[in-house]
């Protein structure tokens, strides 16, 4: 399995790499982010045989299809020691919870930082333990977060031999919750720096430091954002594992609902719904930051400028440029590399948007890609949130709350909904206590975290400020 740019030229087979090249650099040297040269196939066959799999087996076999540079029996190892019900609560990891009739949740959030990002960060950091052992060398992560990503990572790398973290966030836009997850280690390889301005600020420092190659080379910059092939694809695993969970035989088809800012949750949906998987449709939900969710009304991919981005009460999908999103357009565009790199590099650059309202895969993409989309808003995610208390009795997190919203939107006549949940309400609590008047319960280990110490750099949004402190705190 070979890996390619969404920017590569077709005709350049010079830039493709194996799987353990591309999981310590996270962007391509153009600029580009990386995809498997194909996506494998999934037969009818196989995927009944998966049916009886734990999820670190299924996690496996998923992840074997496009890693074939680690052995088999160290990368079956990683998955039995990444995915265990000690670390994630349950047998089944990603079990599924009825809601109401046609709609189900899938718990994603039962991991270290009680976050979907658990679920990928914590194979993500025994992959770069193993072969960062393998090659006896170092790693410095680089990493942009709004609120969840930040957390996994710092959980899962926590006195990682060989790995040190500099992970960037809005300064003051993150929950209370969410801050103190963070800012509260004390690992000596653990470094946090809040950034004087929002999150796609600091989303374009670590791009901009990761395409300064000399110092990406000279101080081994990794990334552990969703912009990491790795990462995504281990998010592929849970949408064979809920759509397992929902049927009983491959004639049926289930639609997913997923809580989306940077476009990476769902594009993991995308690659499995390419390997085979019967979904029927991918269904977008923004908050009023609803970037995604006018591309897809009406083909126009529109960023905002920081002083656009608002700030809401589900806080993680506060992103006004969607990173991941350019690996559904290099599909979207029948993988033209230089189609994609005159949209994101030219155009984007100097305009803030494109427009494919004209492009005939655009107007098919519905029917052939499945997506859709909605948009919640604050009173919808309270109204989300008491509705599905009153009724049902279980809580949920703001961004789930714009996930169920949007899904009931879009329910079809036979054809199960499953809304991925992203966290537990704890992170969220403010808003949790304006919607039900009682605060959500807290996980016991999480008492008076936010009265911690917090060990935590505030700076400027200056990716040269940025890069000195990185060399500054590299020994």
């Amino acid at each position: 399995m070979r890996y390619l740019s969404t920017r590569a030229a077709a005709s350049d087979a010079s830039g493709r790499k194996r799987f353990c090249e591309i999981l310590l650099e996270g962007l391509a040297p153009d600029g580009g982010l990386y995809l498997p040269e194909q996506y494998p196939q999934v037969d009818d066959f196989t995927l009944a045989s998966w049916r009886s799999l734990s999820y670190a087996d299924l996690a496996f076999e998923i992840l074997s299809l496009y890693i074939d540079d680690v052995p088999d029996a160290d990368l079956k190892a990683i998955c039995h020691k990444t995915y265990t019900p000690e670390v994630f609560g349950t047998p089944e990891i990603v079990p599924l919870r009825p809601l109401e009739a046609g709609l189900q949740l899938e718990a994603l959030s039962n991991g270290p930082t009680l976050a979907f990002k658990d679920m990928a960060m914590q194979l993500l950091g025994n992959l770069f333990e193993y072969e960062l052992a393998r090659r006896g060398e170092e790693l410095n992560i680089l990493g942009a977060t709004s609120g969840d990503t930040g957390s996994a990572a710092e959980y899962a790398m926590r006195g990682k031999k060989g790995v040190r973290v500099f992970m960037t966030s809005p300064n003051g836009r993150m929950s209370p919750f969410q801050q103190a997850q963070m800012f509260s280690l004390q690992d000596e390889n653990i470094h946090n720096i809040a950034v004087d301005g929002v999150f796609d600020d600091c989303q374009d420092i670590v791009k901009a430091v990761s395409n300064d190659l000399e110092f990406k080379r000279k101080y081994r910059i990794g990334t552990v954002n969703s912009i990491n092939w790795a990462r995504l694809m281990a998010q592929v695993v849970y949408y064979f594992a809920g759509y397992i969970q929902a049927t009983k035989s491959n004639a049926e088809k289930v639609s997913f609902t997923v809580p989306s800012g940077n476009f990476g949750n769902v594009c993991a949906g995308h690659v499995a719904r390419m390997m085979g998987l019967p979904i029927a449709q991918l269904v977008v939900a923004t908050n009023e930051n609803d970037v995604l969710d006018e591309f897809f009304r009406t083909g126009v991919y529109r960023v905002r400028a920081s002083a656009d981005t608002h700030e809401t009460s589900s806080p993680s999908m506060d992103i006004s440029k969607a990173s991941n999103f350019e690996r559904f357009v290099f599909d979207l565009l029948g993988r033209d590399g230089d189609k994609v790199r005159a949209l994101f590099h030219d155009q984007l650059g100097k305009s803030g948007q494109f427009d494919l309202s004209d492009v005939p895969a655009f107007k098919s993409a519905r029917a052939t890609y499945g997506f859709v989309s909605g948009k919640s808003t604050h009173a919808n995610r309270l109204a989300t949130i008491r509705d599905t208390y009153g009724r049902f009795g279980t809580m949920i997190d703001t961004h789930t709350a714009d996930g169920v919203k949007v899904a009931r939107e879009h329910l079809q006549p036979g054809i199960p909904m499953i809304v991925l949940e992203t966290a537990l309400p704890i992170k969220f609590a403010a808003t949790i206590e304006e919607a039900l008047g009682r605060l959500p319960d807290r996980p016991a280990r999480f008492e008076g975290i936010e009265a911690l110490p917090k060990r935590v750099q505030v700076m400027p949004p200056d990716a040269v400020l940025i890069k000195r402190y990185i060399a500054d705190n590299v020994h």
